[in-house]
């Protein structure tokens, strides 16, 4: 299994943006240490919820700061950023990282964020593949020609791609039209922690049926905390995380008269913990090994900041690399992380 950590650096109430970043950027060095594998950097715009604000940046200072793992992008929105701009950023960081950027893009959500950025709504709901085809193109070609949303004269691309054909590039999904879409372009899907192993599965078989009989190194996002007990993981996170949703999920500024996410903190809170990692060491590795193995997933990247507590935080990071990792270098399992 191939096993990483995917950084949203919350800013739980009663903590500043400042402390939220550091946790993160700790916790990313603590995962090189650990011995874990990828650091995945989450872009949240004017909102609690996650106070990076651009992945790719953070995932530069990441990358400048370790020597080993690979860092990606969980995500970079493509609906607010120019897909030209976002490619030339990759492939630099890919040269200069030696390979080590993975760059996952996504549609984004359709927030105050298109107003801001001036991006649009008509762009969010029908210019994601076009953004993404302009993206492959800008990070493979030796030139790179405009589009319907972004008209220009062809222009060379510098840097050249130090990863041929290109840095390795994962999509977010959320629904079918995006599965077909990824499958369609031969790159790997990023499903994330809202969901459990059925439907992370399902959107597997629907991929292979899309894309042919061969396998992707698909991502899965989980919560991941470790205590001496279930019953004692559980209610660390529990007294801190439904905190931090209600204010960031009630952040969420729809761009237009739709509704804002309404999920219930506490509700949802529990339900990552009753989905996830969220346990001992030992019951961590069991849910971990048993979610591979449903799935067909081989590349997990856990948040493990689910308490805000820093402490607690890289406590986790370090237990997950001495007690959790060894129970999954299995040789079933890790057969598992070679499609990764």
């Amino acid at each position: 299994m191939i096993f990483g950590l995917f950084v949203l650096a919350p800013r739980f109430p009663h903590q500043s943006d400042h402390e939220s970043l550091d946790r993160a950027h700790r916790a990313i060095l603590a995962a090189e240490q650990a011995g874990l594998d990828s650091a995945w950097i989450a872009e949240h715009h004017f909102m609690p919820y996650g106070t990076c604000p651009d992945a790719l940046t953070f995932a530069a200072h990441a990358l400048g700061a370790t020597t080993r793992i690979a860092v990606g992008t969980a995500v970079s929105v493509l609906s607010t950023a120019h897909p030209v701009a976002l490619g030339e950023r990759a492939l630099l960081l890919d040269a200069l990282s030696a390979g080590r950027l993975r760059l996952g893009v996504g549609r984004g959500s359709p927030l105050v964020d298109l107003e801001v950025f001036q991006s649009g709504v008509p762009r969010y709901e029908e210019g994601f593949p076009d953004g993404l085809d302009l993206l492959l193109r800008t990070m493979t070609g030796a030139t790179v020609s405009g589009d319907r949303w972004f008209p220009f004269r062809e222009v060379p691309v510098v840097p050249a791609p130090t990863t041929k054909p290109h840095p390795p590039v994962t999509v977010a999904a959320t629904s079918p039209a995006t599965v077909d879409l990824a499958a369609a372009r031969g790159l790997p899907m990023l499903l994330g922690m809202h969901i459990g192993d059925d439907d992370k599965r399902a959107m597997v078989e629907r991929y292979r049926q899309a894309c042919g009989p061969q396998d992707a190194p698909h991502v899965s996002a989980v919560v991941a905390h470790i205590a001496e007990s279930r019953e004692q993981a559980v209610a660390e996170v529990m007294s801190a995380m439904p905190g931090w949703l209600r204010e960031g999920l009630a952040a969420h500024v729809p761009v237009d008269g739709r509704p804002r996410p309404s999920r219930d903190p506490e509700a949802y809170a529990r339900l990552l913990c009753d989905l996830h990692p969220v346990g001992d060491p030992q019951y961590c590795a069991e849910v971990l090994d048993r979610s591979a193995r449903r799935t067909g997933i081989g590349h997990v990247i856990a948040m493990v900041e689910a308490t805000g507590d820093p402490e607690r935080t890289l406590k986790t990071v370090e237990r997950l690399g001495a007690e959790v990792l060894p129970a999954l270098r299995t040789p079933a399992v890790s057969d598992l992380g070679k499609l990764a």
